[in-house]
């Protein structure tokens, strides 16, 4: 094989490398910010559940205070029955009593319901409390060893970049050009071996007997006759 070729093929084997590592330490983040949303996620059905106990709280605050005036109102018709000085009034005021008591009542039943909500939202509060801190800690462990992760990716990437500029520079200025551009244009993937019998590995193409044989003898760069890039022989 070829030298030139046998350094190239190092140089691919470290450029797919590299992808992989900079798709790895790209998709990292993602999933620290997803470890967060999740732990946040979960705050949040506490904070909704504490903000609807408020609600109901200041609801009940205020049925409370319309009960107590319709009682007042009630106890100030009642005292005017003793004032009536005709059936036609008395009947009247008995009327509004009537009106009165089942507003009163109405008040007391939405006060009841506003009560049992109350208990039932405390208890659901507790449970998300419960859920958040799990999750909080869970969190706290996952994203601890997503980031050590990361750390060690960008030390290998740093390390497989800086192999990669040393072995680039053994390569002759216009052969790294051409190779750089294939790389670019080919989806990270500028040099192919043959797939036996016959196939170029990048485009799935058949390779012709001709160019078989001479890759078979390699002395020199053979580009795949149908995407360009760079092929050699596997024996």
């Amino acid at each position: 094989m070829d030298g030139q070729l046998k350094i190239l093929i190092d140089l691919q084997a470290l450029d797919t490398r590299i992808a992989g590592l900079e798709a790895e330490a790209a998709k990292l983040p993602r999933e620290i910010a997803a470890v967060r949303a999740s732990v946040d996620e979960a705050r949040k059905a506490v904070d909704a559940g504490k903000a609807r106990l408020d609600a109901a709280k200041k609801d009940t605050r205020a049925k409370e205070k319309d009960l107590e005036v319709t009682q007042a109102k009630r106890q100030k018709v009642e005292a005017r029955l003793y004032e009536v000085k005709t059936n036609k009034e008395y009947s009247a005021a008995l009327v509004e009593i009537e009106q009165i008591k089942q507003e009163k009542a109405g008040s007391e039943e939405e006060i009841l319901t506003l009560m049992e909500m109350q208990e039932r939202l405390t208890v659901e509060i507790k449970e998300a409390e419960g859920r958040f801190k799990a999750r909080e800690a869970q969190g706290r462990s996952e994203e601890a060893a997503l980031q050590e992760k990361l750390k060690g990716v960008e030390t290998d990437l740093a390390l497989v970049r800086g192999d990669r500029n040393e072995l680039a520079r053994q390569v002759p200025p216009a052969a790294l050009a051409d190779y750089e551009r294939l790389l670019r244009a080919r989806g990270g993937l500028a040099l192919a071996p043959i797939i036996k019998p016959n196939l170029c590995a990048g485009c799935r193409m058949t390779v012709t007997p001709q160019r078989i044989q001479e890759l078979r003898q390699q002395t020199v760069l053979l580009p795949c006759e149908s995407c360009g890039r760079y092929l050699y022989w596997v024996a």
